[in-house]
């Protein structure tokens, strides 16, 4: 019995010692791999996520294109013309000029919407294009709409809106 105990206990330590041995080496085999071929990979899969920045980079860059703020001419003609020194400084004066609107009780009128019940019609978002026209969505909750409008500026600084085109997207069927 004693004999057995001792060949089981010389077996387990000869195992360990032998499990030990080859994880060991298999980690000083993973550390010493060349770093070029870490690279490689690794430089794979950067080249695929610059690509896929770069990318989505594009697909702003396109969306933005018509944005006071990309557009170099109506930014020199509001420099020449008004003396606007900072763009999205004046950005947001005309935002919230546009937006002030909204306060009235019967809605925005730079919707052109009426009031339809209770909910009147107001500006949610507003988009410079250039130094003449701002697009605009607003809705009553429960009706949405996009406006084209052309914004002034007047000898004193003072903003003023015309409705170029309105459209109130119809109910949809549920």
């Amino acid at each position: 019995m004693k004999k057995s105990l001792f060949l089981y206990l010389f077996i387990i330590a000869v195992l360990i010692n032998v499990f030990t041995y080859k994880y060991f080496t298999s980690k000083e085999q993973s550390e010493q791999k060349p770093i070029s071929e870490v690279s490689s990979s690794d430089t794979a899969d950067s080249k695929s996520l610059t690509d896929s920045i770069t990318a989505l980079n594009n697909k702003l860059f396109d969306a933005n294109a018509f944005s006071l703020e990309n557009n170099d001419r109506a930014q020199n003609y509001l420099v020449e013309t008004n003396d606007v020194k900072d763009i999205p400084a004046f950005t947001e004066k005309v935002k919230q000029a546009l937006l002030s609107y909204n306060d009235d009780k019967e809605g925005n009128k730079y919707t052109d919407q009426i009031k339809m019940g209770e909910q009147k019609f107001i500006i949610n978002k507003v988009k410079l294009l250039n130094h003449r026209w701002i697009i605009a969505d607003y809705s009553n909750g429960q009706l949405w709409g996009e406006v084209l409008l052309k914004y002034f500026i007047d000898d004193k600084g003072g903003i003023s809106f015309e409705i170029i085109n309105s459209y109130l997207y119809p109910a949809s069927l549920n």
